[in-house]
């Protein structure tokens, strides 16, 4: 699901960078307990590969931030 919103964004993003975005995305859906399918997942992609274009580069700051933004989703 990564890979759908990362060639949709101005920045290209390289392997390393999708692997980081992956799992940021793939520990958020963990956490909260919901699938790929889910109509809120690709919400959650866009926003992740988002934040990593505009500089957050850690994983566990992905995860952060987008578990903050998933307060604000129903899910």
């Amino acid at each position: 699901m990564i890979m759908k919103y990362a060639h949709q964004r101005e920045i290209p993003l390289d392997s390393e960078a999708l692997d980081v975005c992956q799992r940021a995305f793939d520990a958020t859906l963990i956490k909260l307990d919901i699938t790929r399918e889910h109509q809120e997942s690709e919400v959650i992609a866009a926003f992740v590969i988002k934040l990593y274009q505009q500089g957050v580069h850690e994983e566990e700051k992905l995860f952060q931030l987008a578990m903050a933004a998933s307060a604000s989703l129903d899910v």
